[in-house]
């Protein structure tokens, strides 16, 4: 059975980049784009729509992980087998696609991550020099903290299985952009299988880019969510982000819609429904 795969694209401002990374999608394999547009200033939405692409628009300003969990539902309510999330600022090569899903489809990992590392040239792609070493200090710290060997953490192309997100409380997550860091901590917390491809670099002035305050900011919320992991895993605290399945966090009556396995229909017998500590 041919696995149907779904790429997300969460959106902001990014009329400038948009066709340029559709484009470069191999349609022979991507079954549907979805792109959630965060309440863009631009003309992403139009372009979005003449471009074909499966189109939801905030009604107000969610953050990028709150994209990211509209992008994750609306891809399971359609049926993903392998939901790839792709930035639509053209940082990424949108031609990888086959590449960065092969591992899930040969059964070999849940979660794929395209690094900016293993392939090298990184600073001569244009990524700024503070943005470099954070990223090296920040991957180290947290491969050391979920027991890993990645070469990057914080990319924004990435391949999940269905199983992936069925399981991990993603909903629980930041609405801000430490989501992907919490993403990352809770398949190890849940033990899926990650996995890592190269990928080239770009940055150019339409890009989007974080700036250095904000860096700060997401530095300091990644080494706080490594925090939680640990003290998690050591029975120090109980942290439902690292405990509670998806299942036991959304409502009974949106099941049947979000899972796909039959014992997931809901129901008040289900795991964690009348645990009412943890909301």
């Amino acid at each position: 059975m041919v696995d149907k795969v779904i790429v997300v694209m969460p959106a902001y401002n990014a009329a400038k980049t948009l066709a340029r990374t559709y484009d470069d999608l191999p349609k022979e394999i991507v079954h549907k784009v979805i792109l959630v547009d965060d309440v863009s200033q631009d003309e992403t939405v139009e372009i979005a729509k003449r471009l074909g692409l499966d189109v939801v628009v905030h009604v107000q300003n969610k953050g990028y992980g709150g994209n990211q969990k509209t992008c994750y539902l609306k891809a399971l309510e359609d049926g993903a087998d392998i939901v790839v999330m792709l930035h639509p600022d053209y940082q990424y090569d949108s031609t990888l696609v086959p590449e960065l899903i092969r591992p899930i489809q040969e059964d070999k990992a849940d979660m794929v991550m395209g690094s900016r590392f293993l392939k090298g040239g990184t600073l001569a792609g244009g990524m700024p020099i503070y943005k470099y070493l954070s990223n090296r200090f920040l991957t180290t710290v947290e491969n050391l903290a979920l027991g890993q060997h990645l070469s990057e953490c914080h990319t924004g192309f990435r391949a999940y299985s269905r199983e992936l997100l069925e399981t991990i409380p993603f909903l629980l997550n930041s609405d801000d952009f430490v989501f992907d860091t919490e993403v990352i901590a809770q398949a190890v917390a849940f033990d899926f299988r990650i996995d890592e491809i190269g990928v080239p670099t770009r940055y150019f002035k339409e890009a989007s880019s974080v700036n250095f305050r904000r860096s700060v900011v997401y530095g300091l919320s990644t080494l706080a969510v490594m925090f939680r992991y640990l003290a998690s895993r050591w029975g120090l605290a109980y942290v439902p982000q690292f405990k509670k399945t998806l299942p036991e966090i959304i409502s009974r009556y949106h099941l049947p819609q979000i899972l796909r396995q039959s014992d997931m229909s809901g129901g008040d017998s289900m795991p964690g429904m009348n645990d009412q500590g943890d909301r």
